[in-house]
């Protein structure tokens, strides 16, 4: 079986030395060689060509930020980023999303950490799904003249509204690798009347979902935030799962119509906290066949058992192509288990959705 040959670009030399560690551990990446900054790690790309590069964010000479648009430009390779669990990191860690890298990694102790066995099967996980990304898809972007660190101001703007629709729908979305890019092609196409409640559960820390809701909430018509526990689900209004538990729906009672937020660490067993299964079966519990369920980009099968049940039991349901999932694992296999009504590029599921909401 041929390896994955990985570029690992990080200022510290602990750093480099443990990340190298971890990923030859598992036998089946390859660490090709190492940067110390960001010039160095564009130089190095072009050079020795690796499968994928694992990028740090801060680093001198040149950021992680500006390497990752020269990358993208000169030598375009997935790119997983490094970024430590703060709010500025996890910010920055959307740009860099959003200009190209497919996924990231979080450091559980900062900048330099001491507890990297904490994450290194996340670490081998993510660096062997980056390696079968598709760059083409992954780099679906306006070609610009790199600029250091671009802090762009997103900006809401008037959208095409829908008639009102029946308040008894509900929209889910899930993905995983891949997805933070991708949804800002879905969520922002949707009207600020939209008339029903819209979740997203995105594979993702819980260091980081609070700051990717805040951003989501300031690309979207209607509100959007991490939903907490307890909430009441309102139409018009967006709610992302939040990182490292579970979050299903359940009656409100006291005779109170409507459905309300919980959170829980159970099931215990799941590969990922959130579970895209868990919730979207939650959902069809509460909702019948009145759910939109759309499954996006990732690697793995959270989702498809649940699309199967939503669309056994009328719900309708769509998932990503391949001419445009970043991660054709997911999708896949929502459609390998006939979970999947609708097949459609991404640039298409907006749309559709909006249709199946309103018709």
């Amino acid at each position: 079986m041929r390896k994955v040959k990985v570029l690992i670009a990080d200022d510290s030399a602990l750093m480099r030395r443990e990340i190298k560690k971890i990923m030859e551990s598992s036998g089946e990446i390859e660490v090709i060689g190492v940067a110390k900054d960001g010039r160095e790690a564009v130089d190095k790309a072009k050079e020795l060509e690796p499968d994928v590069v694992a990028l740090d964010i801060n680093m001198p000479v040149m950021d992680g930020l500006t390497a990752l648009q020269y990358i993208m430009m000169e030598s375009p390779r997935p790119v997983v980023m490094i970024s430590s669990l703060t709010r500025e990191g996890a910010l920055t860690t959307y740009e860099a999303l959003e200009l190209g890298a497919v996924d990231f990694v979080a450091k559980p102790g900062g900048t330099i950490s001491k507890n990297m066995d904490q994450i290194a099967a996340e670490i081998i996980f993510k660096i062997r799904a980056a390696a079968s990304v598709n760059i083409g898809r992954a780099g679906r972007r306006k070609k610009a003249q790199p600029q250091a660190r671009p802090r762009p101001t997103p900006a809401r703007t008037p959208r095409v509204t829908t008639p009102a629709s029946p308040a008894n729908k509900i929209v889910v979305i899930g993905l995983s690798t891949g997805g933070p890019k991708s949804i800002m092609d879905v969520l922002p196409q949707l009207p600020a009347d939209f008339g029903v409640p819209v979740i997203v559960i995105q594979h993702m820390p819980g260091s980081f979902t609070t700051s990717f809701a805040q951003r989501l909430n300031s690309n979207c018509a209607f509100p959007f935030k991490e939903a907490q526990r307890a909430d009441i689900i309102e139409p018009n209004h967006g709610y992302l799962a939040p990182g490292d538990v579970h979050m299903t729906l359940a009656p409100r009672g006291a005779g109170k119509p409507g459905f309300m937020v919980r959170l829980s660490e159970q099931p215990a067993e799941t590969l990922h906290k959130p579970s895209v299964d868990v919730t979207m079966e939650s959902v069809l519990e509460c909702y019948g066949g009145n759910i939109i369920a759309v499954l996006m980009t990732g690697m793995g099968n959270d989702g498809a058992r649940a699309m199967a049940a939503i669309r056994k039991a009328g719900g309708r349901t769509i998932a990503e192509s391949e001419e445009t999932a970043v991660v054709f694992g997911m999708p896949a296999e929502a459609i390998r288990l006939g979970g999947a009504e609708f097949v459609l590029p991404v640039q298409a599921i907006a749309s559709k959705i909006i249709s199946l909401v309103t018709s």
